[in-house]
C-alpha cells in the first residue's frame, strides 16, 4: 500500500523580517495580476429591449442600435484601453420581467451601465432594481415626466419637450380648439393627459365637453368603433385634433381604421407622440399624408452629422432602405454621453461616472448641442413633423433652440414646488422648494401602481 512520506528535505528558514515582505511581495504580485486582468476585461453594457412582443416593433431597433455604437467604439479603440461588450436579453414586452431581467444584467452579468427600456411601465418595473442594484439605467424615450431617479439618465423628451410644444402648435398655428386625446392604458399616456388637460383648461380655457379621453389596451386591434367615436367629435363644429399616446403595434390598425373611415388631415389631424419612422414602415402612408407627429428628431433632418448617421445605419443593417429615428438618437445621444462620462472619470465606477456626467454636452444629430443637466434629462429642440408618402417627415415647426427637459410638470399641483438636482449636497431628485425637503425614492411604490394599471 502506498503512503505519503513527509520530505526529507531541508526547509528554507525564513526570519520574521524575510516572512513578512515575502508576504508583501506576494500580496503585491497577487494584485498586480487581479490589477491586469480587471484591465483586460471587457466593459459589460446591458441592453434590455423588447425582441418580442407588442413592443418589438419599436425596440428590436433600438438593440441594434447600441450594437451599433459598441462596434463603432470598439473600433476607434474602445474606453479606457478596454473593449466592450454587449449582453443582450428579451424582457419580451413582459413589463415585470423588465425587473427580472435588469436584476440579471446587475446581479450576474455585472454590466457597467444598462441602455434600454420603452413604456413607462417597464421603466417604473425596472427603478427600483437600478437603485438598489447602483445600476445605470439610459432611457431613450419620451415619458410622462414627475420622476427623477439617481441612477436614470433620460435621454427622450419630458412633457415639456413634445406634449406641451405639440399642443401650443395645435393651438396657435393649426386654430384647433377640440382635443380627442387617445392612449394605450397604462402610466404614460395616462400621466402625460392628465397634464395635457390641465394645462388646456388652465392655460387655454378649453371646456371639459371640448376634450375627449379614451385609452386602449396593449396590442388593441379593433377601433372601428373609437375612430367612428373620434369623428363623430370632430363634427361638432369646432376644429378638432386628436393627441396620440397610442404605443407599439396597436398604431398600425389605428391608422388603418382612420383610413378606411376617411379621416385625413384636413379634417382631423392626428398628432403623435410614439409613431416615428420605424412604426411607418408598415404602413401604407398614402392615406395619412398630413398627419403629424412631435419628436426631437426626424430622419430627414438636413444636416452632416444625420447623413453619417443614417449612412452607417444603412451599412451596419445591409438594407438600404433602413430608417432612423427619434429613440435611436437618444441612445446615440445617451451613449456618447456615458462614454465621455467614463473618460472624464478615468473609470466605470457608477457613482463617479454618475458624477462625472453632469454637464457633459455632446452633439445631436440636429445639428446642435444635447447637455445632461443636474436633473439628468437633457436639452433637446421640438419639432413638429408632417407624414410623407414616402414614409418620412417634413419638418414643419421648430423650437428656435434646445428646451432644458423638466423632470416635475408645472401643471399638477403636486408637482409644481418640486425640483431634482443631483448635486451635492443636494442629491435630491424631488426637493419641495416651498416645505425645503426632500421626498426621497418612492420607487418601488411607483412600480407597484404601474403594475397594477
Amino acid at each position: 500500500m502506498n503512503t505519503l512520506k513527509r520530505s526529507t528535505h531541508p526547509r528554507p528558514f525564513l526570519s520574521s523580517g524575510r516572512f513578512a515582505t515575502a508576504l508583501l511581495t506576494a500580496a503585491i504580485m497577487s494584485a498586480s495580476t487581479q490589477a491586469i486582468a480587471q484591465d483586460d476585461d471587457p466593459i459589460k453594457v446591458g441592453i434590455l429591449h423588447s425582441l418580442s412582443g407588442t413592443m418589438a416593433i419599436s425596440e428590436t431597433v433600438l438593440k441594434d442600435t447600441v450594437e451599433m455604437l459598441i462596434e463603432q467604439q470598439n473600433q476607434a479603440g474602445g474606453l479606457l484601453g478596454r473593449q466592450l461588450e454587449a449582453v443582450v436579453v428579451d424582457p419580451a414586452s413582459n413589463w415585470p420581467l423588465f425587473a427580472e431581467r435588469a436584476r440579471e444584467l446587475l446581479d450576474q452579468e455585472e454590466v457597467d451601465v444598462i441602455f434600454g427600456n420603452w413604456t413607462s411601465v417597464s421603466r417604473k418595473s425596472v427603478l427600483p432594481v437600478v437603485e438598489e442594484l447602483n445600476g445605470l439605467l439610459f432611457y431613450p424615450v419620451q415619458y410622462e415626466g414627475e420622476e427623477s431617479s439617481e441612477n436614470v439618465f433620460y435621454t427622450g423628451a419630458a412633457p415639456n419637450q413634445q406634449a406641451i410644444p405639440a399642443v401650443e402648435y395645435l393651438i396657435n398655428e393649426v386654430g384647433i380648439e377640440r382635443f380627442a386625446l387617445v392612449g394605450t392604458d397604462y402610466v404614460y399616456p395616462r400621466t402625460t393627459n392628465r397634464i395635457l388637460e390641465a394645462f388646456l383648461k388652465d392655460e387655454h380655457g378649453i371646456a371639459d365637453e371640448d376634450i375627449m379621453v379614451n385609452y386602449t389596451p396593449f396590442g388593441h386591434s379593433d377601433w372601428q368603433n373609437i375612430v367612428a367615436e373620434i369623428r363623430r367629435f370632430g363634427e361638432e363644429g369646432k376644429p378638432t385634433a386628436v393627441i396620440s399616446t397610442v404605443n407599439g403595434d396597436a398604431n398600425v390598425p389605428f391608422y388603418t381604421e382612420l383610413s378606411n373611415q376617411g379621416i385625413d388631415a384636413a379634417d382631423i389631424p392626428v398628432i403623435a407622440f410614439s409613431v416615428g419612422e420605424q412604426e411607418l414602415t408598415g404602413i401604407d402612408t398614402g392615406p395619412l399624408v398630413g398627419h403629424l407627429a412631435a419628436w426631437n428628431y426626424f430622419m430627414s433632418v438636413d444636416n452632416d452629422d444625420n447623413y453619417d448617421f443614417i449612412d452607417a445605419w444603412i451599412e451596419y443593417t445591409g438594407d438600404d432602405m433602413a430608417v432612423t429615428n427619434d429613440p435611436m438618437e437618444a441612445h446615440y445621444i445617451g451613449f456618447n454621453m456615458w462614454a465621455e462620462a467614463v473618460r472624464k472619470a478615468g473609470t466605470t465606477d457608477v457613482d463617479t461616472v454618475k458624477d462625472a456626467i453632469i454637464g457633459v454636452t455632446v452633439p445631436n444629430l440636429s445639428g446642435g448641442y444635447a447637455a445632461m443637466m443636474p436633473n439628468h434629462h437633457i436639452t433637446k429642440p421640438v419639432l413638429i413633423g408632417e407624414i410623407q408618402d414616402n414614409g418620412q417627415f417634413d419638418i414643419v415647426w421648430q423650437t428656435p433652440s434646445t428646451v432644458a427637459g423638466d423632470a416635475w410638470s408645472d401643471y399638477l399641483p403636486g408637482s409644481r414646488d418640486l425640483i431634482a438636482d443631483w448635486r451635492k449636497p443636494m442629491e435630491c431628485g424631488n426637493f419641495n422648494v416651498v416645505n425645503g425637503s426632500c421626498g426621497g425614492s418612492t420607487a418601488a411604490e411607483e412600480a407597484e401602481a404601474a403594475l397594477a394599471e
